[in-house]
């Protein structure tokens, strides 16, 4: 069978990943439809599942999803859907790819996926530096989606759409049109149908010059992070003020990555890293508090209580009311899948161990564990899952 840009992407990644089952995440529309018939072709059916998500966003998304998988089906390969509720949030959109990562993560776990491939492309890309500048990033914002984090990969990130139509209409490919697509309520369909028609009429290359832009922050991202990577926390004051302040910055970002912080919030720790020593100041930042005792800085995650959680006892478990969740004391074999592993997880032995927390204060450390699968969702001293 003749190769296609998009089958050579695909091929590419997989022998990048090795053997195993791979996952595709498949909403059925183009890009995911591309990615997922490229796989099946250049894997073989045998080695892939399709993973339809559910978000319950529109009046036929189920038929939808049961559509793609059947779809599926019909290549030879497994499929399997799974239907999410959204968390209460002020954006949609974040709740529901929130649910969606999810979702695709137990997935993965459940059916044993060496990775899950992911069906964005160059234009996703693009429209996601634009976005983050909008919003006022930094400049690891600026990297966009990795092309590979932990479990999750994206074979398509380097193609333009046009790859993805000429892939489609060869294959004979149905996909489907979310009208979510369309709705300019949401922040990136503005970004796409209003201000990049806008900035090309400037630039023709505007959608180049932000890959190009995306691809440059990464490289200097890695030199900072091998900077940052050689300070652990607690954090010694002494030599981290001794660097250069975006290696500082970058060394806290990294701990608080997972605790939306802002800007502001780096600014404000930096200043207490690089003032003169003298006995314990603190300072409140989303997520915990972080502390300078005389040359020593720590992150303490907030409590659960400090989240807003009201806790009550029941047959000796104090349970979240309402929320389906129990806290109660870790235990040996314990793990908790953290942001910046992409989904995977770590034993909480070893995070104790590598944040150096006191042996005493790791004794009666609580994690929050959710009732219907066990998942820890917040551990003491680590903070908040994925």
């Amino acid at each position: 069978m003749p190769s296609t840009p998009v089958r050579a992407a695909v091929a590419a990644s997989l022998a990048r990943i090795g053997a195993g089952l791979y996952g595709v995440a498949c909403s059925g529309g183009a890009d995911s439809l591309a990615l997922a018939d490229a796989a099946i072709t250049v894997a073989g059916a045998a080695h892939v599942v399709v993973l339809v998500v559910d978000h319950g966003l529109q009046p036929d998304s189920g038929q939808i999803a049961d559509r793609v998988a059947a779809w599926a089906r019909g290549q030879g390969a497994a499929a399997v859907v799974r239907r999410v509720a959204l968390a209460p949030r002020a954006s949609r959109e974040a709740a529901a790819r929130e649910a969606r990562y999810g979702a695709l993560t137990a997935l993965a776990d459940e059916l044993g996926c060496v990775a899950v491939l992911l069906g964005h492309t160059a234009r996703d890309q693009a429209e996601t530096v634009l976005l983050r500048i909008l919003r006022g990033t930094g400049p690891a914002g600026l990297v966009g989606m990795a092309a590979a984090r932990g479990r999750f990969v994206r074979p398509l990130l380097a193609l333009p759409r046009a790859a993805i139509d000429a892939y489609c209409a060869a294959r004979g490919l149905a996909p489907w049109t979310d009208p979510m697509n369309a709705d300019p309520a949401f922040a990136r369909v503005r970004v796409r149908q209003e201000l990049m028609p806008l900035l090309a009429a400037h630039n023709p290359a505007i959608a180049d010059a932000l890959l190009r832009l995306a691809a440059t922050a990464a490289e200097w991202l890695a030199v900072l992070d091998a900077q940052a990577s050689r300070h652990t926390w607690p954090l010694d004051c002494r030599a981290l003020a001794a660097e250069l302040p975006a290696i500082r910055k970058r060394v806290i970002a990294v701990r608080l990555e997972a605790t939306g912080y802002e800007a502001t919030h780096l600014e404000a720790i930096d200043a207490l890293v690089t003032s003169p020593r003298r006995g314990t100041r603190a300072l409140d930042v989303p997520g915990g508090t972080i502390t300078r005792t005389y040359d020593s800085l720590s992150f303490v995650p907030a409590a659960p209580s400090d989240r807003g959680v009201p806790l009550g006892d029941a047959g000796g478990l104090a349970v979240t009311p309402g929320a389906g969740e129990l806290t109660r004391t870790w235990r040996p074999g314990d793990r908790i899948k953290l942001p910046r592993l992409a989904g995977h997880s770590r034993k909480l032995s070893d995070l104790f161990t590598d944040l150096r927390i006191p042996r005493a204060a790791r004794a009666s450390a609580r994690v929050i564990v959710r009732i219907s699968d066990g998942e820890i969702v917040w551990a003491e001293h680590v903070g908040p899952a994925r």
